[in-house]
């Protein structure tokens, strides 16, 4: 075409990689790429504040499979970001941060927002440098798609400075590299494969736990192939939710520590054994029970507790791998309705607050009535503690529907900009945002670009008053008088998404809450339920650290 800014040569590079959406708040430092998004047909996705922008990115590679990129100003503009970047890390999600730079004839001299921002992102990235060229700007994005996507993927920071961004170069001169038509992903060493085969045919009490590394497999089915072969007890969480169809025989969510404290095998595919899964450690785990984890990082394998074997592996790839070796596995159907039978007592339990009709409403009454208004489709975004994490027990989540919550890090904060990215992406999905009281606190005016910009989102907020995942232990160790900075008020949230041109619900009473959340799955434009919910004990006892 011929000698154009360096921001048209961002927006290209990004084409090539099929990149449809950038997620950005503005900022002089990288208007040249807006400009070249225009150009280049990138829809440009403005956010009221940066970390909102990165978990939009975060959000989009969870949708798409792909990275997602968002770009934000120089300074203050990267320091904002980073708390995205961190959870992307945690969580293993490929993103591309492009962040702005003074120019590089004034570096060290005090040019506005001048900071070393390279190596601030250094600890929380695959990959954090500036990019030295305008004719390289192609190369380095080339590269950063590659390395955010690679073994277990994650988040790349690339500075571009404003001299950069607005010199010019011939973009007839494409670089020598190229996009990868798909990330490598490795399948099992042959002889581990073998020896897991083995102790799986033998074992009595198997169960299997898989996890969000599911999701960059290339074989995600295998999930489901695996749960038809192996009459086992699986276990799914993040983004391997719905993997598995919520009626089928071989799925459990209720039932897990009871399975894992009595198991003589359990199978991890692509789950560190951390905080949500007690470490690894006895008495949660049965002591002599043989482990055999399966992880993209290599590094990761044996961390926290040893195993009997390692597989350095993509989870899917993996799940073929057994099934090929093992073929059917009925002879633990007995230990499989053993644990069905503990499943069935603790969801027993759970019936009588979905079923309850008393005021206010249930927390699980909520979540069973969003469930029930759920198509084939649709996404679910959580951002929050206590109401977040009975929603992830309630609702029944089946592929193509995904789940998609912070992950590790426990980030709030998280949902508008995982939301957006999902409707954005799913325009015809209902999107809901199934929100904490507390977590609508942190980014709830990004509601005014939903609306601006035409992104429905739904969002439900179970407003119990306070910080209630944090708040019951703290009563419990210091006692009523002495739990301080956890208590909020019922505060009329939904007034400030009505403000900002959305639709608005209030809801105290369980005849209400129906009426409420078809009209705002109905509305034309981002609309809120804010539901009073009654006090619960179903998280009583649950980890908040």
């Amino acid at each position: 075409m011929g000698f154009v800014h360096g921001g048209r040569l961002v927006a290209q590079a990004l084409k090539r990689h099929g990149t449809t959406h950038l997620f950005t708040l503005c900022g002089g430092h990288i208007q040249a790429i807006y400009d070249g998004c225009i150009d280049e047909k990138i829809r440009v996705v403005d956010v009221r504040h940066e970390q909102t922008a990165g978990h939009a990115a975060d959000g989009y590679a969870r949708v798409t499979g792909k990275p997602g990129v968002c770009a934000v100003t120089a300074g203050p503009g990267v320091t904002d970001v980073v708390t995205a970047v961190a959870n992307a890390q945690r969580a293993g999600i490929p993103m591309i941060v492009i962040g702005g730079a003074g120019p590089k004839l004034l570096c060290d001299m005090g040019s506005l927002q001048d900071m070393d921002c390279v190596t601030l992102m250094r600890p929380i990235t695959k990959w954090s440098v500036q990019v030295p060229a305008v004719d390289r700007i192609g190369e380095y994005i080339d590269s950063a798609f590659r390395v955010a996507q690679s073994n277990v993927p994650g988040p790349v920071f690339l500075e571009m400075p404003l001299d950069l961004l607005m010199n010019g170069a011939d973009d007839a001169q494409l670089p020598a590299t190229a996009p990868l038509e798909s990330p490598p992903r490795p399948a099992g060493d042959a002889r581990s494969i073998a020896r897991a085969a083995e102790i799986l045919k033998n074992a009595k009490r198997p169960c299997f736990i898989v996890g969000s590394q599911i999701r960059w497999s290339p074989n995600r089915e295998a999930v489901k192939a695996a749960a038809d072969a192996f009459a086992v007890p699986f276990y799914l969480n993040g983004m391997a939710r719905g993997a598995i169809p919520f009626e089928h025989a071989g799925l459990f969510s209720r039932s897990r520590k009871f399975a894992l404290a009595q198991a003589d095998a359990v199978f991890m595919f692509g789950t560190p054994f951390d905080f949500r899964v007690d470490y690894g450690r006895s008495p949660t785990w049965a002591a002599d029970a043989k482990i055999i984890q399966i992880d993209l990082d290599g590094a990761e394998l044996g961390r926290n507790r040893k195993v009997d074997i390692a597989i350095h592996g993509d989870s899917g790839l993996v799940l073929q791998q057994l099934v090929d070796a093992v073929g059917k596995k009925n002879d633990a159907t007995e230990w499989r309705d053993l644990v069905r039978a503990q499943e069935t007592k603790q969801r027993a339990k759970m019936l009588s607050e979905i079923d309850s009709n008393a005021s206010p409403p249930n927390p699980l009454r909520v979540c069973s009535e969003i469930g029930k208004r759920l198509k084939k489709d649709d996404i679910v975004v959580g951002d929050g503690g206590d109401f977040v994490a009975t929603a992830a027990y309630v609702l029944k989540m089946e592929w193509p529907q995904l789940w998609m919550d912070p992950g590790p890090l426990g980030t709030l904060g998280v949902g508008p900009g995982y939301a957006m990215a999902a409707k954005l992406l799913r325009p015809d999905s209902n999107v809901v945002l199934v929100y904490g009281d507390g977590s609508f606190g942190l980014h709830g005016i990004e509601f005014e670009a939903m609306a601006r910009q035409g992104i429905h989102v739904i969002a439900v907020i179970g407003n119990d008053a306070g910080w209630t995942q944090i708040r019951r232990g703290q009563v419990e160790l210091y006692g009523e008088e002495r739990a301080v900075a956890t208590a909020l008020e019922y505060t009329r949230y939904e007034k400030i998404v009505e403000a900002c041109g959305g639709e608005a619900y209030w809801v105290e009473k369980v005849e209400d809450l129906g009426p409420a959340l078809d009209k705002a799955f109905a509305a034309k434009k981002p609309a809120c339920v804010n539901v009073k919910i009654a006090k619960s004990d179903f998280r009583k006892g649950s980890i908040s650290v």
